[in-house]
């Protein structure tokens, strides 16, 4: 029998599983890093992934191109540094390399290929219940795990975000999500209408032009362009550096200052920055700043056109809000994703019908009877290991006493059986 599982089928019957420790849901970084966690201090636990590997979103739904935003050492998962051989900022290979290093190290093995319908907190029996469908050709059909613990890690970005735009089902080019975007090779001289201009969307729109695609990039709100690096320094390790000595405003307004020495006035070519500084609309908009790996040198020089929002699309070409007609061949959506934990975590209080805790950073880590989530803080790989790290220490500190508390009784039933011979 698995140290993990009890099977008991006087109380369930065959396809419901007891759990003696948490179910984690999602066997990306953040789930991987509690797994971790709860390995070094032997409370057992099982992985629920409905993809058939881990980290699904970096190995099946990111570009060729795509390499770490941060330094290495601001996206290690606990107990386990990047490799020395490793560059500052590792590609997605390696990224994902580290992983499978990381869940080989830890013996995490996941329960792939099972999707989660439901989870659903028993208040009668102060358990949680959590229903799936496993596509395992090994072992399909619907199971339900019992558990005290349940821990949410399918993260911020589980779903796809695609925006409704008028007349783009009469669009005849190809329409492609960033998610399933990989390298700009087989656009090579077409015409693609970029829609977004976050992280993905900038670097998507410099991958493109690398493959000599002619890329438009639609901007429809304010953002903020920071340089990836200052003077060799990585802009977030001077913004951890700062943090410690200066107040949030003065931090944003020296942001500001070495961006527009670094990388000029970006408002002149239509990246419209916004009245609050970068720092600030993280904290309160969620709104993560672009830092700029090359992209901006192609807007200024008119490879990559800044051009505003849509009003409508039409066959084999798109029409602006400011009146411009575009010819274009393909639409890339750098649109963003969303959490899918609504449509599958039967609760209200803790999370947003966003699908983000309600309480914020640094203390959304934790709900009632026995709820947890990991990875929605968002401050990406640094934030879900901080989460990890108290999610695995409470969980630890409950399953210790509980754990306790049964040897106890045990242990007390045992000596009156031997006190009646």
């Amino acid at each position: 029998m698995s140290q993990n599982l009890i099977h008991d089928d006087f109380l369930f019957n065959s396809r419901c599983i007891w759990v003696n420790g948490p179910v984690i849901v999602g066997a990306g970084p953040s789930g991987l890093a509690v797994g971790a966690c709860l390995k070094n201090q032997g409370v057992p636990f099982i992985i629920l992934e409905r993809a058939n590997c881990i980290a699904s979103l970096w190995q099946n739904r990111t570009y060729d191109r795509l390499k770490l935003h941060l330094p290495k050492q601001f996206c290690q998962l606990p107990n386990f540094p990047f490799p020395d051989d490793f560059p500052e900022y590792p590609t997605k290979y390696q990224f994902v390399h580290y992983l499978e290093s990381y869940a080989k190290h830890f013996d995490i093995a996941p329960h792939f290929n099972e999707t989660v319908l439901s989870a659903k907190y028993d208040q009668t029996f102060g358990l949680w219940r959590v229903k799936t469908i496993s596509s395992s050709s090994s072992n399909p059909g619907q199971v339900e795990y019992i558990c005290r613990w349940l821990v949410v890690a399918t993260g911020e970005n589980a779903e796809k975000v695609f925006p409704e735009f008028e007349g783009l089902g009469e669009f005849d080019g190809n329409v492609t999500h960033a998610g399933d975007y990989k390298s700009g090779a087989t656009y090579r001289g077409k015409r693609v209408l970029v829609v977004g201009c976050g992280n993905s969307g900038m670097e998507v729109s410099l991958d493109l032009c690398n493959h000599n695609a002619k890329p438009s990039m639609v901007v429809r709100s304010s953002v903020h362009v920071l340089p990836r690096e200052v003077l060799g320094i990585s802009t977030f390790q001077l913004v951890a550096l700062m943090m410690k000595w200066f107040p949030l405003w003065l931090i944003d307004k020296i942001l500001l200052i070495l961006s527009r020495l670094v990388l000029g006035n970006v408002e002149k070519h239509g990246l419209k920055r916004p009245t609050l500084g970068p720092l600030e609309v993280k904290n309160t908009l969620g709104k993560t700043p672009v830092l700029d790996i090359g992209a901006l040198k192609k807007i200024t020089s008119g490879k990559i056109k800044v051009v505003p929002g849509i009003k409508r699309f039409y066959q084999g070409r798109v029409e602006l809000v400011n009146g411009q007609i575009l010819e274009i061949d393909s639409v890339v959506l750098a649109t963003g994703y969303r959490s899918n934990v609504p449509s599958w975590l039967k609760e209200n209080e803790f999370f947003s019908e966003d699908g983000i805790p309600k309480v914020p950073f640094p203390n959304g880590w934790k709900g009632k009877a026995g709820l947890y989530a990991v990875g929605f803080t968002r401050r990406g790989l640094s934030g879900a290991s901080m989460d990890a790290i108290s999610v695995s220490h409470d969980i630890s500190k409950a399953w210790n006493e509980e754990t306790r508390q049964k040897n106890k009784s045990i242990a007390s039933r045992h000596r009156r059986c031997i006190s009646h011979f």
